[in-house]
Order: C-alpha cells, then structure tokens, then sequence
C-alpha cells in the first residue's frame, strides 16, 4: 500500500520577498518522511486571499494532508485563518476555547487581550484546534488542512502535536554513493541502473569540493533489504 501524501502552503510575502528565509519546509519534510507520509508538492504564496484560497482548494483535493505556516498572527496581513474559512465555504469567529487559552496566557504575562491579539482566536467553524506549548495561540485542523503558524519554534511545536495523530507509512529510507566523476560521465549507466530499480527513486547531486568534482548518487526506498541489493549492485557499477 503506497504511503500517505502530503503538500505544504507556505504563506507570506516576507518569504517571496527574501526577507526572512524559511526553515518550516526543511523541519516538515524530514518530519513527515520519518513518519512514513510523502510530501509531494510545497508551494509559496504571498498575503493575497484569492491566492491562497485557490491554493488551499488545489492542495486539499489533490493530497491527504495539507500543512500551511503563517498567516496567523495578531495584524492585518494575518490572513490565513480567514482564507481557509472561505475555501471550504464555511463561518469564522472568535471562539470560546481559543479565547480562554489566549486570555489566560496574557492575564500571566501581564499584558491585556486587546483587539489584535483577539485576531488569533479566531477559527473556522467545525474546526480543531492544535496545541500550542510555545506562545499560546493555536493553530487548527480544518478537514485535511494542518494550520499553523510560521514562526520555526512554534510551527515545529504544532508538527510535533500533530504527527502523532496521524497514520504514516512505511519510513523513506536513504543511502548514498559518492563517485568522483562527473555526472556526464555517469549518466548512461546510471539510467541503466534506475531502469532496473523502478521501484526505487534514483538521483544524481553533483558536488565541486577542495578541486575534487564528483557526484552524490541517492538511492531511496522503503524496503531495506531491496536497498541493500540496489547499493551492492551500484557499487559494482561505479568500481569498474
């Protein structure tokens, strides 16, 4: 039975404009691959609500999860909670169990629960909320989609609370060769291999380090024993 798939939604023009540098993508993959559910598609959209509405659309009926970060902050440009209420078509506003986790974390600090930070205790009707251990306000689970915030520390926190729920499958395991060649000179008997190991996923990563040139063959599966059989035949291939 082939694995679980997933997409991801990354949101914010911070992201498209270069200013800040996302690590949420990184984080995610190698999360979903330890459990088992193949990421396929991660896209990028700026705080525009008709592009992200038609993205979330597009993601949630082509994959079985959808993962979104950022967007759910306390200003004006924090628009994804508003966004994934207009996809699926369904009321928004601030709800009672949102609103007490957020007033009881600002009655400690302190600090008053004012209009703005109100924003963040806002969720689509029919959804789920996802614990937030680190500043508080949650993300939420709408159907397949997986919101959650775009700061790394919590964006992580969120992955962590809601990987656990859900059911992967077989871990992508991976190997590597490195051969000092250059990928022209391995591109024919390297497509020979991948042709025999259809079931396997091939790929070529050249690398240029201290004068050496040469490239990192990358053999993935989910089989071990059927990787081993791929990495001893490699081997042989590229020892010649």
């Amino acid at each position: 039975m082939p694995n679980p798939t997933a997409a991801m939604l990354v949101i914010g023009d911070e992201i498209l404009s270069g200013r800040t540098r996302d690590a949420n993508m990184h984080h995610l993959a190698g999360q979903l691959t330890e459990s088992g559910i193949d990421l396929k598609e991660v896209r990028v959209v700026s705080d525009d609500a008709p592009a992200i509405i038609a993205a979330v659309r597009a993601l949630s009926g082509a994959f079985e999860h959808v993962f979104t970060s950022g967007g759910i902050g306390p200003t004006h440009d924090d628009i994804t909670a508003d966004c994934i209420a207009a996809a699926f078509d369904v009321p928004i506003d601030v709800r009672d169990d949102a609103r007490a986790l957020l007033q009881a974390h600002y009655d400690r600090s302190g600090q008053e629960l004012n209009t703005a930070r109100l924003r963040m205790a806002r969720i689509p009707d029919g959804a789920t909320l996802i614990e937030n251990p680190v500043s508080t306000a949650p993300g939420f689970i709408l159907r397949n989609v997986y919101v959650m915030a775009g700061v790394p520390s919590v964006f992580q926190a969120m992955v962590a609370s809601v990987l656990p729920t859900l059911t992967g499958g077989a871990p992508l395991l991976s190997r590597t060769l490195r051969v000092v060649r250059g990928e022209g000179d391995i591109a024919g008997p390297l497509s020979d291999f991948a042709q025999e190991f259809t079931d396997l996923s091939v790929g070529s990563y050249p690398f240029f380090k201290d004068g050496v040139h040469g490239s990192n063959i990358v053999v993935r599966g989910s089989d071990a024993n059927r990787l081993s059989v791929a990495m001893d035949a490699l081997g042989a291939l590229f020892s010649e």
